[in-house]
């Protein structure tokens, strides 16, 4: 790369979401991809100017959110009614950021994936917004592959 060759972040609209299994079509938002790691505060008995702070397990602390426009795809609506009735199905979901030719840069991988919640459309007769169902999703952890 030539010295002072400007370096242009992805951009945030050009991504795939890949789920074991189903075919679902697009997804018009992913949210609540994050993870912390916890601190824990250890006061060492004679000392007294400062506390140590040690590093805990990580967290994560939100559900993966996904959404899409309602279409005659079913799939998301059956894995959560699955679940409901007490067959639990775990699957692994591909979060895929592709830059500006289409091609993959990033992919986060989350663990044993399965809906806690579903959500249907807002509807409204003055409008004419698309319809919008959302997916919320529990997962095991996640890593950037």
């Amino acid at each position: 790369m030539a010295v002072g060759a400007r370096i242009d972040p992805y951009r945030g609209f050009n991504f795939l979401v890949e789920i074991d299994g189903l075919v679902v079509g697009g997804f018009s938002d992913v949210t609540g991809l994050q993870a912390e790691i916890e601190v824990h505060d250890y006061r060492e008995g004679g000392l007294n100017q400062y506390m140590h702070r040690l590093a805990g397990p990580v967290r994560y602390p939100g559900n993966l959110i996904l959404k899409r426009g309602v279409t005659d795809n079913l799939s998301l609506w059956l894995w959560h009614k699955e679940v409901r009735t007490g067959k639990i199905q775990r699957r692994n979901v591909s979060i895929l950021l592709l830059d500006d030719s289409r091609k993959t840069v990033r992919v986060w991988h989350l663990d044993q994936a399965w809906p806690v919640k579903w959500a249907g459309p807002d509807l409204r007769a003055e409008g004419n917004t698309v319809a919008v169902e959302s997916l919320e999703l529990a997962h095991s952890g996640f890593s950037l592959v």
